[in-house]
């Protein structure tokens, strides 16, 4: 867990004050790799909260000077990546419905261009793993710094446990397919509830992912959105320090038959990256 990277943060910036308590909050208890909070939100149905647009970037600007800590937004459009530089944000992430749609994908690679730090990919809403692929292609071939995977999950067509699929055999495939890039885990999505984000957690350090992109937020019930899954600071950071050694403490607690499923997994994720 120590070399993991952390991007967290609220699902959405409501407000200046929200924005600057969760990031205090949590640059004060780990060291982050960015802060996280989407500025433009697509929503399923109109009449919903969509984000607060331009008037959230300033904020996050705050966090970058002010905390020093690296910020990264959602982005769907040109027009988003034209504003979110304007206010020297250089790091964004591509939501799952954007990486369904390789025409958007394009339209945004070439609108970051060269010079951006970091591009977090999740997903596509469906289990297509070449249309992954091709999303992070389009956005290495445009001249992105850095390029990282992000497994958010993939939509049901069933009920289950989680609000999303996890589907950890694409995850493996994609690793053997593209060993050098970082794997990142979005256990708040995959969960759907709070209650199940550590869960989902442990499960992606098992299967050996890089980072971290959970959804914080400084009062998860007030939240104008995913206000179910969002952990306040003080969880996400008690869930860290219980994820420590936390390979070992498995082994330790299971049965002989257990612990041999538990090393061929691990060793399927290792003869994967080979």
């Amino acid at each position: 867990v120590a070399r993991m990277s952390s991007v967290a943060g609220p699902c959405s910036a409501e407000s200046e004050a929200q924005v600057m308590a969760c990031a205090r909050a949590l640059v004060g208890g780990v060291r982050l790799s960015y802060f996280r909070a989407g500025v433009w939100k697509p929503r399923t149905r109109p009449g919903h909260f969509e984000g607060r647009g331009e008037e959230a970037l300033p904020w996050l600007a705050r966090v970058a000077k002010e905390l020093h800590v690296p910020v990264c937004t959602e982005v769907a459009t040109a027009e988003h990546v034209m504003l979110a530089k304007r206010y020297g944000i250089d790091s964004f992430w591509v939501g799952a419905r954007t990486t369904s749609d390789p025409f958007a994908v394009q339209m945004l690679a070439e609108a970051l261009g060269k010079g951006v730090e970091t591009v977090f990919v999740k997903n596509p809403l469906s289990p297509d793993l070449d249309l992954w692929i091709g999303a992070i292609e389009r956005f290495r071939r445009a001249g992105a710094t850095r390029v990282v995977a992000v497994h958010r999950g993939f939509f049901p067509f069933a009920g289950g446990r989680y609000r999303n699929a996890p589907r950890w055999d694409v995850v493996l495939l994609l690793r053997s397919r593209m060993p050098d890039l970082p794997i990142y885990c979005d256990p708040s999505h995959i969960a759907g509830k709070r209650e199940l984000v550590g869960e989902v957690m442990r499960q992606a350090i098992l299967h050996a992912v890089d980072g971290l992109f959970v959804e914080v937020h400084p009062s998860p019930a007030d939240a104008l959105s995913d206000a179910r899954q969002q952990l306040l600071p003080e969880e996400f950071l008690a869930l860290l320090c219980s994820l420590t050694n936390l390979e070992q403490q498995q082994l330790e607690r299971l049965d002989e038959d257990a612990q041999l499923c538990l090393l061929r997994s691990k060793i399927d994720s290792i003869d994967a990256q080979l």
